[in-house]
């Protein structure tokens, strides 16, 4: 008990409020929804076989079937109207295949979820540690994702087929008393399917929800960031120029040009150190 304590002190129960937790519940619930309504299902239907004698009759012929739906082992035995006699009817069709991959991809799903909740509350920060396990859980969420249409719709398809297999107007076709004119051939009970139908409606949610997610665990992958930096050159750092001429900060001389203002003339006459001493040495020379 100390020790579930101590997880449950650990844990980071808050990660359930971010979408990246909240639809993995979600993923985890309908995960069980699937999986139960699909492989729990068992049902029934009634026919009756009316002769012309009454008492070779059978009014109450009651066909079982359930999960995985291997219809060719169902049978029943109903009468043939001669002498009192019945025969063994098997139904027709095997839709354990369709059934079981989507079943399987439910619990597989399920118990995914569980585990992914469980590092998200205890074991985020390695979760997060250079974005190994976002990666991973990525590609993970991305096949389940893939897995879940594809087990949907064939388990659409095996559903559609099992119906048609178990219709009790179809099934009294493979009576042969019943293409006799004096025998009277109906239905009493259809089988009940919408627990299937329900299941197929779980599996394409969670389609909903798995390919949804792909965009939240996408963000904790780092990969966005790569891409960014990728197809972004404009965030590029520009080189320094060379010089403030060069395409930088160049200001021109508010003074230089051929603007009015004062613009002394140096190589003109005037006062020059240089200029200021030729003419006192030729001076000197003038007077000797």
């Amino acid at each position: 008990m100390d020790v579930v304590n101590q997880l449950v002190a650990q844990g980071q129960f808050t990660i359930v409020k971010t979408p990246l937790g909240f639809i993995k519940i979600l993923q985890w619930v309908f995960a069980i929804m699937a999986f139960s309504t699909c492989g729990s299902y068992s049902g029934m239907f009634k026919m009756s076989v009316e002769c012309e004698n009454r008492s070779e009759s059978d009014l109450g012929i009651e066909v079982q079937f359930e999960y995985p739906f291997r219809l060719h082992q169902v049978y029943f035995d109903a009468p043939t109207c001669k002498g009192g006699t019945s025969e063994r009817l098997f139904l027709v069709g095997d839709y354990s295949s369709s059934a079981e991959f989507f079943v399987t991809i439910a619990v597989f799903a399920f118990l995914y979820s569980m585990g992914a909740l469980s590092v998200y509350c205890f074991i985020l920060e390695k979760y997060k540690e250079n974005n190994k396990g976002a990666q991973i859980d990525f590609v993970v969420t991305a096949v389940f994702s893939f897995m879940w249409l594809v087990s949907s719709c064939a388990w659409a398809k095996g559903l559609s087929d099992v119906k048609t297999a178990t219709d009790p107007d179809r099934v009294v076709t493979l009576i042969a008393a019943c293409d006799e004119q004096t025998v009277r051939c109906r239905e009493i009970y259809e089988p009940k399917v919408s627990g299937l139908n329900t299941s197929v409606a779980f599996g394409f949610i969670n389609v909903i929800l798995w390919i949804g997610n792909l965009w939240f665990v996408f963000k904790e992958t780092g990969w966005m960031a790569a891409f960014s930096g990728t197809y972004m050159p404009s965030q590029e750092k520009q080189p320094a120029p060379d010089s403030f001429g060069q395409g930088g900060y160049a200001q021109q001389d508010p003074y230089a040009g051929s603007q009015g203002g004062y613009q002394p003339e140096y190589g003109q006459q005037g006062y020059s150190e240089e200029g200021g001493y030729n003419q006192g040495y030729d001076s000197y020379r003038a007077l000797f």
